[in-house]
């Protein structure tokens, strides 16, 4: 059974959201604190968190963080009240999946959970011995890895399911929409202004000039192309 972790120090709504994603076949566990979520991480290794960025000791960037760099991999889906661009940046920048801003509706949240769950199984079976050049950096894409030279360029998950939905259709400009589906598993309804955020982070990390883009292009009113 699919593993989650919910992150949540407030009691009633963990609760809520143990049963319902427990009515959609998931096994949910709930942590209280930083403490405690990375302890239940390192212990169990769950298949997705939920997280609050709003916990205790440390909080949710903080999880976060040393999650990542411990070198966990697995989905996370963050809550917040906080509904500023800035701290959704800071989420994606320190290796967030999706964000979802309090108050939400249940199914919302179940559907994007589902939406990462499956991406995720879809990634891992589809991995391939495929390689990717950009200039000076390669993309291997069963190591899940992206090197300039000798030095690693980290990217999230979720990053780097963007850039190769890019650079597999060189040439091709390709909508929000279309991301959204392809990388995501949303509907096409479904906050846009993500991928932008996330071509922005891959941007900063990819092109030598990142307000002056070579590879990863806007395309005007449509979305992004990737030229090689």
């Amino acid at each position: 059974m699919t593993r989650i972790l919910v992150v949540e120090d407030n009691a009633d709504l963990a609760f809520g959201l143990q049963r319902t994603l427990e009515a959609h076949g998931y096994s949910v566990d709930i942590a209280a604190s930083g403490i405690a979520a990375l302890a239940h991480v390192r212990r169990t290794s769950p298949d997705l968190l939920v997280l609050d960025l709003m916990i205790p000791d440390p909080d949710g960037f903080g999880v976060l963080a040393q999650l990542r760099k411990e070198g966990f991999h697995m989905p996370v889906l963050i809550l917040s009240a906080r509904s500023e661009e800035s701290d959704k940046v800071r989420g994606l920048r320190t290796g967030a999946d999706d964000f979802v801003t309090k108050p939400f509706g249940v199914q919302e949240l179940a559907e994007r959970v589902h939406a990462l769950l499956r991406r995720s199984a879809a990634r891992t079976a589809g991995a391939s011995s495929e390689t990717f050049r950009i200039g000076s950096i390669a993309i291997d894409v069963m190591a899940r890895r992206v090197q300039r030279g000798e030095e690693t360029i980290m990217l999230s998950p979720r990053e780097f399911d963007l850039l190769l939905a890019l650079v597999r259709q060189p040439g091709v400009a390709l909508s929000r929409a279309t991301l959204l589906r392809d990388v995501w598993g949303h509907a096409p309804d479904i906050q846009t202004r993500t991928v932008d955020l996330h071509i922005a982070e891959l941007r900063r990390k990819i092109e030598q000039v990142p307000h002056d883009p070579r590879h990863i292009i806007t395309v005007f009113k449509t979305g992004y192309r990737f030229d090689p």
